[in-house]
């Protein structure tokens, strides 16, 4: 395996949140999106629950692999092969609180449901995935037996309950046996910091990650996927990704307007505001040198920052637009062209205030 792969679960975890439920129609616009961008598998649904997630594998076409999730007994299994998915990804719980609590049973009965589930699986043609939920509560050794015990093609890691922080992920990675080139890591919000969590766990050698689009997932969400690729791309990080990062930021929108959802104007990398700047301080600065207020140009991820103009532009502002527009910018004219931005009824955009400060006398 080369690079870090990407298992998209928008969605999935999209429609586990209370009263959500995408047609058939938006999961399969939202799943040729995340096509184009290249990420590695896609994590349609639950097929169990329904008969939509067969409706949607009948009609893709698409070059990811498509992943149904199951529990892991027979009638789980059978119903994802029965919908036509590339590969059925098992889950069982693996702490001790949640063998307890979800499962009421043995460590040892667990374990042997989740061999026979990925066998059952495997006779049906399917590829095997299996997530370990709470597998950052789990015992590493534990999870080293049964990650050995199972035939499966990724052993992914789950931060079911969101409490994990970076310096957690890397030791517990660290205590694993298993090929982390074989392990897959998915985190939640809770706390703040999947995104965090991931890159942590790209670092240690981890080589899938669980994302969604916008962080879209139950409670607080999941590590958005546009903003692993992103910090992947211009941090510090050994992280290689096979997507067309050109592509993050208008398919991450694509996929939220085809599945009808919406982010806060200041959501990191994808809220409207997010690549807009109006601070006199600012904008004067980023006419000469975009990189003094922006950590990158967000046209490397198919963004476009916008400097707007109006009644908070200063004079150093002001000035960098008489120069523009080819004026002397003498003190009278900064004066006009300030008064001129201030009567606007909204901030203009970089040409229009530079046609602004042609017209000042």
């Amino acid at each position: 395996m080369t690079g870090t792969k990407l298992l998209d679960l928008t969605l999935r975890e999209g429609e586990q949140r209370p009263g959500v439920e995408y047609s058939v129609d938006r999961k399969v616009a939202a799943a040729r999106e995340l096509d184009e961008l290249g990420v590695d598998y896609l994590q349609i649904g639950f097929p169990v629950a329904g008969e939509r997630t067969r409706t949607v594998c009948d009609r893709l076409d698409i070059a990811a692999d498509i992943t149904g999730l199951a529990r892991a007994i027979p009638s789980d299994v059978e119903a994802a092969l029965d919908a036509g998915v590339d590969v059925v990804d098992l889950f069982a719980p693996t702490s001790d609180a949640q063998l307890d609590a979800v499962l009421g049973a043995s460590r040892e009965s667990m374990v042997e449901s989740v061999r026979e589930a990925a066998e059952l699986a495997r006779e049906g043609g399917a590829d095997v995935q299996f997530t370990a939920m709470d597998g950052f509560r789990t015992d590493p050794g534990h999870l080293d037996d049964l990650f050995a015990a199972v035939d499966a093609d990724w052993y992914t890691v789950a931060d079911t309950v969101g409490s994990r922080t970076p310096a957690g992920v890397e030791q517990f990675l660290a205590d694993l046996d298993t090929d982390l080139a074989e392990v897959g890591v998915h985190f939640h919000e809770d706390l703040g910091v999947g995104t965090a969590n991931a890159l942590a766990a790209g670092r240690a050698g981890a080589g899938k990650v669980d994302v969604s689009v916008g962080g879209i997932g139950e409670r607080a969400g999941n590590t958005p996927t546009e903003e692993f690729v992103a910090a992947a791309a211009v941090g510090e990080e050994p992280i290689e990704l096979a997507v067309d990062e050109s592509r993050l930021f208008p398919v991450a929108k694509r996929v939220l307007d085809a599945l009808g959802e919406d982010v806060e104007p200041t959501k990191p990398l994808l809220g409207d505001e997010v690549f807009s700047h109006e601070s006199g301080l600012h904008t004067a600065a980023m006419l000469d040198e975009p990189s003094t207020f922006e950590p990158f140009d967000p046209a490397r991820f198919g963004g476009e920052r916008r400097l707007l103009f109006g009644g908070s532009t200063g004079r150093g502002a002001a000035r960098k637009l008489l120069e523009r527009a080819g004026r002397e910018p003498t003190d009278a004219r900064v004066e006009a062209l300030l008064t001129r931005l201030a009567e606007l009824d909204g901030e203009a955009g970089v040409d229009e205030a530079v046609e602004l400060a042609a017209k000042v006398d």
